[in-house]
């Protein structure tokens, strides 16, 4: 399953399992998670939900630099929100990555 974990950005494929272990690597993030993010003409976009380590800061600038550094552009998450406890996962221990699509959706107008 983790092999079809996979976003198409303008025709370029971007695993998310690459680009979670890069957020992995840094010192700060001790759980991530990449989402897609529906796009008008690229279809999707990576962005990120991380969980900080105790004590540990971190800006969205700071990890959206440290992925850059080491992926091509096009694989640096849009957007990196912040969660604030152990991300969503079910029995089996896979993050509920439909659950953290919710953070990125446009609220509906009223």
């Amino acid at each position: 399953d983790r092999a079809k974990d996979m976003l198409i950005r303008g025709g370029e494929n971007i695993y998310c399992v690459e680009v979670e272990n890069v957020l992995y690597d840094h010192p700060a993030i001790m759980d991530a998670a990449i989402v897609g993010v529906p796009h008008r003409t690229l279809g999707e976009e990576p962005a990120a939900v991380v969980t900080l380590k105790p004590g540990a800061e971190v800006t969205e600038q700071e990890l959206r630099a440290h992925v850059a550094e080491h992926l091509a552009a096009f694989k640096v998450p849009i957007a990196v929100k912040f969660w604030h406890e152990t991300l969503p996962r079910n029995a089996n221990g896979k993050i509920l990555k439909n659950e953290l699509k919710k953070l990125f959706e446009e609220p509906a107008d009223a």
